[in-house]
């Protein structure tokens, strides 16, 4: 008896066709998981950017850590106490280092200026008002406008 062991081509022909349904069925789960992680991370950075910035005020009677006319490297110098202002025992109340934008992977803040969302920088600060945005471009709705910006 001449036994051949192995698939046909129609058995492999229909395993890869089930691969294939399957895999499209799955895919847009995992794309929405994704961007559900990002915002999730830019929620979270942006929260914790702001407490230090409330931090900050209440340790500097009431200013801000940028004023109009100042750089982004002076906001960050400040909101992270490479400034010198933190060099004691007890735990900082400052940040390590500025967060990292998960949309646009830039940690970089820019100081006034345009409106949250030219895309030039991670993070906007507005030295006026004390609000503290992220500076990505994420349209994800296409209307034209920056989806974080109320964030």
């Amino acid at each position: 008896m001449n036994g051949r062991n192995g698939f046909s081509l129609v058995q492999v022909v229909i395993a890869v066709v089930v691969l294939l349904l399957v895999s499209t069925a799955v895919a847009p789960r995992f794309s929405e998981a994704a961007l559900d992680a990002r915002t999730a991370t830019l929620c979270e950075n942006l929260q914790l950017v702001r407490r230090h910035i409330e931090v900050y005020c209440r340790l500097h009677e009431g200013r801000l850590p940028a004023s109009a006319g100042e750089t982004g490297e002076d906001f960050t110098r400040r909101i992270t106490g490479a400034d010198g202002a933190s060099q004691n025992s007890r735990p900082s109340p400052y940040l390590e280092h500025m967060p990292v934008n998960p949309y646009n992977r830039l940690a970089t803040v820019r100081v006034g200026g345009l409106e949250a969302g030219a895309g030039t920088h991670g993070w906007r600060f507005d030295p006026t008002t004390g609000d503290f945005q992220a500076d990505d471009r994420c349209d994800t709705d296409g209307d034209g406008l920056p989806e974080h910006k109320s964030l």
